[in-house]
């Protein structure tokens, strides 16, 4: 588990401001903290945390010395700057069951025997104690041919018994189809596709 440094913020400064002086803002909330800390932490230590860590990642959270064993709940990316403006952060209570997503991840991508792949969900919701949570679901597809479908309820995740599942389990997750009627799998350029349908 990775830890980043924050240091609590007075509201008196402008999160704008502290942005400008190389800053993420932020706030922890949790079961045990009355309302909320709002913290800042370095932008230089948020982009290194944000390479291997995202929303629904589990942290160490060292707030002025003192530690939170701490979920990313929200990461409030700016486009228009190019960087993180915010990142919210629950602090997790052991015996308690917390909200958070999981990012599916396809591995085996290029192992498909035919057909191709249409991802229907990037991410799953659900709802576990700390020690069952989990930032990421991974779903081999090697040998899935058309017409096999994966739902909510085939995923790994949802056979854990500590954990409850927000999502439908009937929804599918991914399904392969037949390439036809014009359709092109993801790996053919514009150009090639143009002189299939010719053909």
């Amino acid at each position: 588990m990775n830890t980043l440094k924050a240091e609590k913020r007075s509201m008196d400064v402008k999160a704008k401001r502290l942005r400008r002086e190389g800053y993420v803002t932020g706030n922890v909330f949790g079961r045990e903290i009355e309302g909320s800390i709002p913290v800042k932490m370095l932008k230089t230590e948020v982009d290194k945390l944000l390479k291997t860590d995202h929303k629904g990642s589990q942290v160490m959270l060292d707030v002025d010395g003192q530690t939170y064993d701490a979920l990313i709940k929200e990461v409030d990316f700016n486009p228009l700057a190019g960087r993180v403006d915010e990142i919210d952060f629950q602090a997790l209570v052991s015996n308690e069951k917390v909200h958070s997503v999981a990012e599916i991840v396809i591995v085996n991508h290029d192992k498909v025997a035919d057909g191709v792949l249409q991802e229907n969900m990037e991410e799953i919701n659900y709802r576990a104690y700390p020690s069952a949570l989990v930032d990421k679901v991974e779903v081999d597809v090697a040998g899935l041919k058309v017409g096999d479908t994966i739902r909510v309820k085939d995923l790994s995740l949802a056979k854990d018994k500590d954990v409850d599942i927000k999502d439908d389990p009937e929804a599918v997750v991914l399904t392969v189809v037949a390439v036809h009627n014009g359709a092109v799998p993801e790996t053919v350029t514009p150009e090639e596709a143009e002189t299939e349908e010719t053909k």
